[in-house]
């Protein structure tokens, strides 16, 4: 049987015809990187959060690709309550690797940034990290949630899962889209 007749068996030659690597391609796992936020053009924590999430990518990289890894990432901007229900958005910002919030613990205080963007006051997510309370996400903490999800035992992960509980739009973000639209009227 020839290499290309191997190759098509699902096995591989132990020949240098390079089929190795086509399988190597053909088995490259993804991460999806779902990164949530309100806005990019005021508010300090998610400019930062992108920021800190490009910085972490960029430094993993490398580990990734030679782990076989394939990193997606989706910058998705909430602009409404619809998009909100819809992504089941609870603070702002989020990161999710494989649907998984990177911060399980979810804790808010009050953005200026955002207040001053909608008119009205609004927390905003804040990141713990080693004890510590950050408004932007420490760059080692998202490469830690990002190893963590490439060597994790997937099974245990399952019940960790977005959408397990009845979403309900947070109080907060219901606060922060009437004000949004009461200023578009306004205008």
């Amino acid at each position: 049987m020839g290499c290309c007749e191997t190759q098509r068996n699902n096995t591989c030659c132990s020949t240098s015809c390079g089929c190795e690597e086509q399988n190597y391609e053909e088995e490259k796992k993804k991460i999806i990187i779902d990164f949530l936020f309100l806005d990019l053009s005021i508010c300090t924590r998610c400019q930062g959060t992108e920021s800190s999430l490009e910085e972490a990518i960029k430094d993993v990289a490398k580990v990734l690709e030679l782990a076989g890894i394939e990193v997606v990432v989706n910058k998705i901007h909430i602009d409404s309550k619809e998009k909100a229900i819809q992504y089941r958005f609870e603070s702002s910002p989020t990161i999710r690797i494989n649907g998984n919030d990177i911060q399980l613990e979810m804790k808010e205080s009050l953005c200026e940034s955002c207040g001053d963007l909608c008119g009205d006051e609004v927390d905003c997510r804040v990141w713990v990290y080693k004890g510590k309370e950050y408004n932007v996400p420490p760059k080692a903490m998202i490469i830690d949630a990002i190893l963590r999800e490439v060597y994790s035992d997937k099974k245990a992960q399952l019940n960790n899962r977005v959408g397990k509980e009845a979403y309900q739009l947070p109080e907060n973000l219901r606060r922060f889209f009437e004000s949004i639209e009461k200023n578009k009227n306004c205008e």
